[in-house]
């Protein structure tokens, strides 16, 4: 988990360049950072740092090459000196790494035997120190780079900065790396995002991949060392998709987003949907999964498919998924649910899906990511970048997504966008005064816990809601199937605890009710969420009926709610401590 970048070009601020893209990829991992350019004078300038990177500048440099990461700690602490990136004991290997090198503990005893010195705790730094050892016989990069690919194990994205030859060399297996280019140079990166203000072409390196970029240009190898043509993907963001622009963070910005999202879906996905729709009628089981809050969108998507299109679909969690495959086969239909692509847990159960022949459909933000590439169908998002920790855009557009599909299976396409255009409606009202939501997130401040309650399709609404206000806000907070409550969680219920629950006017409205009751007994804090107020309900938020799309208004008034709890409570809401957007370690 963690943002890499780097240049090698015509233009001399190569510094300035690096650490824009960090910044840019900042929501990928923030407890430390560094950069590391070779200068015009021919040294080598090298910063780290313990923290985030915020307004941090370099010097004045005049450079035209190097590479920068910002890392979330896996292997050693959050110290200087397990920063990237990191060098040989020469200092002329400079590397930067996102992913684990699971050989690296019998790899470093033998570079220890052999007399080299190593200053950080990391699994990376083996990388810069084998191909020290190495180049002690063969001087030539690309040979030790594909050495290299057969020396470590584990999923890895390497570049390798060789200052001397003032070329990069990257291997790539499992974890991402992308590759675009313009008129002034050659970039590399994480995700795809940081690119946009350079580039909009750009290329999705695969497994056992091999890059050398360089000043005279660029060659790709495949993993027979065979050079091989690129074809370039255009992204489809446009730079301003990637700026704050009038909002104070990205979370607000892309909460406020969703309606023109979800609005998009309806006018362009139609033909899309009415395919997918054919592979999900020809499947023998049909598999919904993903990570997080894409395991709520696949939760949904089960009580969706069940109501609407009287079919059954299993979800299940994706790091999970893997120790349930042996019943799946070749008629299997597996969707996958992620808005990166590159979620390693989803991925590697996919491949294992793979091997017993399932096909794959991919419902995912990102062309060209590792999902969308090994995918048989798939459906994009078309949400532009979501860069803020939390999901909310992306979030919302698979449920559209999916509400579409299920409609599509039961022939009733039409009612699904008139549910939809609701619910586009409901959030454009309630986002037009949220004085009510902010209130309430300063009442929640003072408060341990926050339960969150909803039955039938509410019910993953609830662990949406839950998640987004503990990923944010750092409340503990709770969702439940509304029943689940007083199976043991009630005994936390006190004086004043706040307690959500969801309650639209669907078949779930008198039992979701009768919940509330309960919890008030026992002197919850009631708010109620839904189109009818009554007197159980301490507090209301009205969300007008938008029928089963109602989900979706009513996860944004919890996305909300945690935006603004994190703010009364003095956090960023877009870097939640721990947390990385995309996570591409296990």
């Amino acid at each position: 988990m963690c943002g890499i970048f780097a240049y090698v070009g015509k233009k001399q601020n190569a510094g300035d360049l690096i650490m824009e893209g960090l910044k840019a990829l900042e929501y990928r991992g923030y407890d430390s950072w560094g950069v590391a350019v070779k200068k015009q004078d021919g040294q080598i300038y090298l910063e780290k740092h313990v923290g985030k990177i915020g307004q941090a500048k370099l010097p004045r440099l005049s450079s035209t090459i190097g590479i920068g990461h910002t890392r979330w700690a896996t292997h050693g602490g959050v110290t200087r000196d397990n920063a990237h990136p990191h060098t040989d004991c020469t200092g002329n290997i400079i590397i930067v790494h996102n992913g684990i090198v699971e050989n690296y503990t019998s790899l470093k005893k033998q570079l220890l035997k052999k007399g080299h010195i190593f200053k950080s705790e990391t699994d990376t730094e083996v990388i810069a120190h084998w191909l020290e050892e190495k180049k002690k016989t063969d001087n030539d990069p690309l040979k030790l780079m594909r050495g290299l690919a057969s020396a470590i194990k584990g999923m890895s994205a390497v570049i390798a900065f060789f200052p001397e030859e003032e070329v990069l060399y990257v291997y790539k297996y499992g974890s991402p790396i992308v590759f675009g280019q313009n008129n002034d140079g050659l970039y590399l990166a994480s995700d795809p995002s940081a690119m946009i203000l350079h580039t909009k072409q750009v290329y999705f390196l695969e497994d056992n991949e091999m890059l050398q970029l360089g000043r005279s240009g660029y060659e790709l190898y495949d993993g027979h060392g065979e050079i091989k043509k690129i074809t370039f993907t255009t992204l489809a963001y446009d730079q301003e998709d990637a700026l704050l622009g009038k909002y104070p963070y990205f979370m607000l910005k892309e909460i406020h987003e969703q309606p023109k999202v979800i609005q998009n879906i309806i006018d362009t996905q139609a033909s899309n949907i009415t395919k997918v729709a054919e592979f999900v009628k020809k499947a023998d089981g049909t598999y919904f999964i993903g990570c997080g809050s894409a395991y709520h969108v696949s939760l949904s998507g089960a009580y969706l498919f069940s109501k609407i299109a009287n079919r059954h679909v299993n979800a299940a969690i994706a790091s999970e998924f893997s120790y349930l495959e042996s019943f799946i086969k070749n008629t299997s239909l597996v969707v996958a649910f992620s808005q990166s692509g590159e979620t390693i847990d989803l991925i590697s159960c996919i491949r294992k899906a793979q091997e017993n022949k399932a096909k794959i459909l991919a419902v995912t933000n990102v062309p060209g990511s590792t999902l969308y590439r090994m995918a048989d169908h798939r459906l994009l998002l078309q949400a532009g970048p979501e860069k803020a920790v939390a999901t909310t855009k992306a979030y919302t557009a698979k449920i559209a997504i999916i509400y579409l599909l299920a409609h599509e299976l039961a022939g009733t396409i039409k009612k699904a966008k008139e549910d939809l255009r609701l619910a586009v409606s409901e959030i454009q009202r309630f986002l037009k005064n949220t004085d009510k939501i902010k209130k309430m997130a300063e009442q929640f401040v003072k408060h341990e816990h926050v339960f969150i309650l909803g039955r039938g399709v509410s019910y993953p609404t609830a662990l949406e809601s839950a998640l987004k206000i503990k990923e944010v806000s750092y409340c503990h907070a709770e969702g439940f199937a509304a029943s689940e409550l007083k199976h043991g969680v009630i005994a936390l219920v006190q004086k004043g605890t706040p307690i959500i629950v969801y309650n639209p006017a669907d078949e779930t409205y008198q039992d979701a009710l009768s919940s509330a009751h309960e919890v008030k007994a026992r002197g919850a804090y009631v708010i109620g969420i839904s189109s009818k107020n009554n007197p159980i309900y301490d507090d209301f938020i009205e969300v007008k009926d938008c029928h089963e799309a109602t989900i979706i208004p009513n996860v944004t008034v919890a996305q909300l709610l945690g935006y603004y709890l994190a703010l009364a409570k003095g956090y960023d809401p877009d870097k939640p401590r721990n947390l990385a957007k995309s996570v591409t370690v296990k």
